[in-house]
């Protein structure tokens, strides 16, 4: 089963690390992609840029509204993901557990929902 491991961080925090500090999490992260792509369970995953440079999209009554910044007013921001296989939830938050921004902030767990493809006439 397919999960995405939805990473959420404070990035006052993070801006406020040393550039030495920053570089030892990314090993740790590189350290831990390679472990899971080198068992089949890394399947993808990446770095969003701060949330500053977001923007949502809302549609109401069928006109489209966009505005700057995540939807959501939280002290931890998206700031990345991993997709990953696992055999269940359980194993899932074990790789979890892994991830280096885990220690300071939170992954948020969530099964992908896989659907039947329709087959080609």
């Amino acid at each position: 089963m397919k999960y995405i491991l939805l990473i959420y961080h404070d990035e006052q925090a993070w801006s406020q690390l040393t550039e030495a500090e920053r570089q030892e999490i990314y090993r740790e992260y590189g350290q831990l992609r390679e472990q899971l792509a080198s068992n089949g369970k890394f399947l993808t995953g990446g770095q969003l840029q701060p949330a500053a440079t977001a923007g949502t999209v809302r549609v109401r009554n069928g006109k489209q509204m966009v505005t700057d910044g995540p939807f959501a007013e939280t002290r931890e921001q998206i700031g990345g993901f991993f997709m990953i296989e696992a055999n269940d939830f359980n194993e899932a938050a074990g790789i979890a557990a892994q991830i280096p921004s885990a220690r300071t902030g939170s992954i948020e767990i969530r099964a992908v929902l896989e659907r039947a493809r329709p087959t080609a006439a």
